[in-house]
């Protein structure tokens, strides 16, 4: 029996190394866990940040601790810092809770405006990434 054009589609748009979609819906990053340089969790991601303009995943907003959300902390971190990790069922980076927990104050709110480059430039720095924008 001849494979339908859907399922031809569907077999063509999977990723060779891992067998599966390479895009992924953005509901279903939220929650996600990361683990960290220990192979431990260091947070799960809260949200994400998408330059308007490019299209791009910017930042991914990591949340820690607390409980039914009550006293959770969130940090920034750039998403070129974090990469899949099909065996843990997450998303892995090299960084160490304390380094993150370390970072500069970018975003502890709903309210940031998202619009102060210098901090950005800083947060960039700190974790020895090129920014998003280029240089």
């Amino acid at each position: 029996m001849a494979e339908s054009f859907g399922s031809m589609q569907e077999r063509m748009a999977r990723d060779p190394a891992t067998g599966s979609n390479p895009l992924i819906e953005s509901d279903r990053v939220e929650g996600t866990e990361v683990y960290g340089a220990d192979q431990r969790g260091v947070g799960s991601i809260k949200r994400l940040m998408i330059d308007k303009k490019s299209g791009q995943v910017a930042y991914a907003v990591l949340g820690f601790g607390g409980f039914l959300g009550l006293g959770e902390e969130t940090y920034t971190i750039p998403w070129g810092k974090l990469s899949y990790d099909v065996d843990l069922g997450g998303y892995r980076t090299d960084l160490t809770a304390d380094q993150i927990q370390g970072a500069p104050d970018f975003y502890r709110g709903d309210d940031y405006g998202w619009r102060e480059r210098d901090k950005e430039r800083e947060l960039h720095t700190y974790y020895g990434v090129t920014p998003y924008w280029g240089i």
